[in-house]
């Protein structure tokens, strides 16, 4: 299988501003990231908050420019596009936003909403095609006139889901799509999800905090810690080996009595982004960390089977 996105060294660097009484500091969002995304495949990206999960969504897309590396989308290269090229190769691309209700305009109708896609690139709707996005996302016809106070949150969610469709895209970032929604909501978004991907043959990128749910949803998963890749699974039932991923895996709560386990809680304090300590940035909240850990980076490094992790004493 082929892949449709390929990332190579993505780096992203934000410099505070500074003021009167403080200097202006930089930190790195995503440092280094080599990612490939096989067209029709789900890839999944997870880590706790400000770990770089969002800042590298956005980059994919190139919502944000990055300080170094390289994005290419079906053998084309990204970072040197200009405006025009970059606006018609963004037709086959979308994203689904996090927070239904701040993603939509409270000013605009959901057929507002589902015609300013095309309206941006120049184009228009086919007739007909409002209906019959609604109706892969499970809604209503009749919703097209509706204003999104009008709605409920797995509703707008929808809609969010079927503008990210209306330009027929091959790609769809999805950056924590279900984080706000109630969990029955969740499972219905999923499992829409899941169906237009099949149905679709659309390539994924899932941004989450939720390492149970991408183990669920994706074909390959990626972890990150500090702007940094630690760990690449290439299926959802792989072992651990990182123990960053491995205290991940130990904290996902599952309902079920006969699988419940203590849950696992790491210790240390978590380095800020803008003076990471030389080293592994896991090595102060590691139980394996030694002095090599404390004094050299780690490699990502690959095995045979396409499983990496950074580490120097893999579990």
């Amino acid at each position: 299988m082929s892949d449709l996105v390929t990332l190579s060294g993505l780096s992203k660097r934000f410099v505070t501003p500074g003021g009167w009484l403080s200097k202006p500091r930089s930190m790195m969002a995503v440092r280094g990231v080599d990612l490939s995304i096989p067209k029709g495949g789900v890839v999944g990206v997870v880590g706790e908050s400000g770990c770089g999960k969002s800042t590298l969504a956005r980059l994919v897309l190139r919502l944000i420019d990055p300080t170094s590396g390289s994005i290419r989308f079906d053998g084309t290269e990204l970072t040197t596009l200009g405006t025009k090229e970059l606006r018609r190769i963004r037709r086959r691309m979308s994203m689904v936003f996090q927070d239904p209700y701040s993603s939509l305009d409270p000013r605009y109708t959901v057929s507002d909403v589902l015609t300013e896609p095309s309206a941006v690139q120049g184009a228009g709707l086919p007739e007909g095609r409002i209906g019959a996005l609604l109706d892969q996302v499970g809604l209503s016809r009749a919703m097209a006139q509706s204003y999104p106070h009008q709605m409920s949150g797995g509703q707008r969610q929808r809609v969010g889901i079927a503008r990210a469709l209306a330009m027929s895209p091959d790609l769809v970032v999805l950056d924590e799509p279900t984080a706000s929604l109630d969990v029955s909501i969740q499972a219905q978004i999923i499992a829409l999800l899941q169906g237009l991907q099949r149905d679709l043959g659309l390539t994924y990128l899932f941004i989450s905090h939720d390492l149970g749910l991408v183990r669920y949803f994706c074909d390959q998963i990626v972890v990150m810690y500090l702007g940094s890749v630690v760990e690449r699974l290439p299926h959802p039932a792989a072992a651990a080996r990182h123990p960053y991923t491995a205290a991940l895996m130990a904290s996902n709560f599952t309902p079920d009595p006969m699988q419940r386990r203590e849950l696992a809680s790491l210790t240390g304090e978590i380095p800020s982004a803008f003076a990471l300590p030389k080293g592994c940035a896991f090595a102060a909240r590691c139980p394996r960390a030694d002095a090599i850990c404390r004094a050299e980076v780690p490699e990502l490094k690959t095995d045979s089977g396409g499983h990496a992790a950074a580490c120097f004493h893999p579990i």
